[in-house]
């Protein structure tokens, strides 16, 4: 049972999938600790695009109940969408330290994606930072195909790293029987 049930993390709902969303300007909020949730909330009711990836985190309380609350995936960033008006709305919530304009666009809405695929699929993510450059690999086929990333070895188990390049930021998930092909 969630203790608070989940709020939209992406606004609007299809902003990663819009084509307007590829010809926009991008940010990269870096926000005050553990004010993302707050963000969003201003950015929404302000009907700024925005997109705070957050997962579900479990834990049992002192009583054995386990407990879910949603987290985010990249604690202190908000991605943004929208000019010099929008960056300066974000800003002026008092929650944000740091806006970064993102000049690869179309690189980082494809990261998105990806990641936002990821969340929707359920599948445990391990947050990965401070990425080291790897062999770059596409899923042929499984539940993962046409996933691009890069394959890391953790603990005896393979991993695709699903990445946002421009934070050198990602998310690990666990490979089952799929195949890889190198790309370029």
């Amino acid at each position: 049972m969630p203790i608070l049930p989940p709020e939209p993390d992406c606004f609007p709902d299809d902003l990663l999938t819009q084509p307007e969303s590829l010809e926009s300007q991008w940010w990269l909020l870096y926000t005050r600790t553990r004010q993302e949730k707050k963000v969003v909330r201003q950015l929404r009711d302000c009907e700024i695009g925005h997109y705070a990836p957050m997962i579900p985190n479990r834990t049992r309380s002192p009583a054995g109940r386990i407990r879910t609350s949603f987290i985010p995936l990249f604690p202190t960033y908000v991605f943004l969408c929208g000019g010099e008006e929008a960056r300066h709305e974000a800003v002026c919530t008092g929650c944000v330290l740091k806006a970064v304009e993102i000049l690869e666009v179309e690189q980082l809405v494809e990261d998105l994606t990806q990641i936002r695929n990821l969340i929707e699929m359920g599948v445990p993510m391990t947050i990965e930072s401070r990425l080291e450059p790897g062999a770059m690999v596409r899923v042929k086929n499984g539940s993962f195909r046409g996933y691009e990333g890069t394959v890391i070895r953790r603990e005896n188990e393979r991993r695709l790293l699903v990445a946002v390049r421009f934070m050198e930021q990602g998310v690990s998930v666990k490979l089952e029987d799929c195949q890889l092909e190198m790309i370029g």
